[in-house]
């Protein structure tokens, strides 16, 4: 445990350090963070944060802001996600340091220079505590408070909830009124985005059930695919998805997309469709509603698959 608090500290430190860099060289401020650093700014000044054009998080987002109002915004930025990172790092290395490889994934770069949810909506799916992030983007939170159940993360939840609707009761019908701003796309329904439905034949598996809610999912950028690499389990697994996405991550370099739906079709072919590959294919075996009980034996199978 001690090596596991200390490795995911490094990566926590590193990683919040160049989301800093990042913020500060391209003078982005806090990026994406900004929106929960100005609604905390207006739940504290009593003003309406949806008086803000595009603001389109959820008012719970407030409440994550808060513990970093005080901070220079783009300090807040790396303090946001060098936490997130270091969250995420102790949850995958709870069932082997070969999962760490996750981080080599495209989608957390994109998310690392935009400083965004992704990697600490991942992180929830492995501590219930946490599970009251899923309400700051429930477009990505939903697939992961559905296949991770737990009641203290539930409990946490509906307490959140409570309270932003005691700092203001409409927001609701204030956040979704601004929701016609979203550019978005559903992976199921971008070519070759219905192939995902085959994920239903292992129904019974988690990660199965977990891509085919994300394909469902409403979506903007390579950032919001992060939390499908839950699904990858032994190193090959890993290494195999993370090259994936590196091929779209080179050629988004040079190829900038016309429009959010071509984004769709690119992270359906070199995100979801290897992952779909990966749950179809694995032996009907491993065990297919995995828990946090038993996520170790499915672990030693996928590490007796690599060797």
């Amino acid at each position: 445990m001690r090596w596991r608090v200390f490795i995911s500290l490094f990566i926590g430190a590193a990683t919040g350090g160049a989301c800093w860099f990042f913020q500060r060289h391209f003078h982005q401020n806090a990026a994406d963070f900004n929106w929960a650093l100005w609604a905390a700014r207006d739940v504290l000044g009593h003003r309406n944060p949806y008086d803000r054009v595009l603001q389109l998080y959820p008012l719970p987002t407030a409440f994550f802001g808060l513990p970093f109002v005080r901070l220079r915004v783009d300090v807040a930025a790396g303090a946001f996600y060098g936490i997130s990172s270091f969250l995420m790092a102790l949850g995958l290395s709870r069932h082997g340091y070969h999962r760490l490889l996750v981080f080599f994934a495209y989608p957390y770069w994109v998310a690392l220079v935009a400083a965004q949810w992704s990697p600490l909506i991942l992180a929830s799916a492995f501590f219930p505590l946490l599970l009251p992030v899923t309400l700051v983007k429930p477009q990505l939170g939903l697939p992961i408070a559905l296949t991770f159940p737990s009641k203290r993360g539930y409990l946490a939840c509906v307490v959140i909830l409570l309270v932003s609707f005691a700092v203001l009761p409409q927001w609701p019908s204030l956040w979704l009124a601004n929701l016609h701003d979203y550019v978005r796309f559903i992976p199921l329904f971008v070519l070759p985005g219905p192939l995902l439905a085959l994920a239903l034949f292992r129904y019974r598996d988690r990660d199965a059930r977990l891509l085919f809610l994300m394909a469902l999912m409403p979506q903007r950028w390579f950032y919001d695919a992060l939390a499908l690499w839950l699904i990858p389990k032994s190193r090959r697994e890993t290494t195999a998805t993370v090259g994936c996405s590196w091929i779209l991550g080179i050629w988004r370099w040079y190829h900038y997309p016309r429009d959010h739906v071509q984004v769709g079709h690119w992270m359906v072919v070199w995100f979801y469709l290897p992952m779909l590959a990966i749950v179809l294919f694995r032996p009907r075996a491993s065990p297919e509603d995995l828990t946090v009980a038993d996520e170790d034996a499915s672990e030693r199978m996928a590490i007796a698959e690599d060797a």
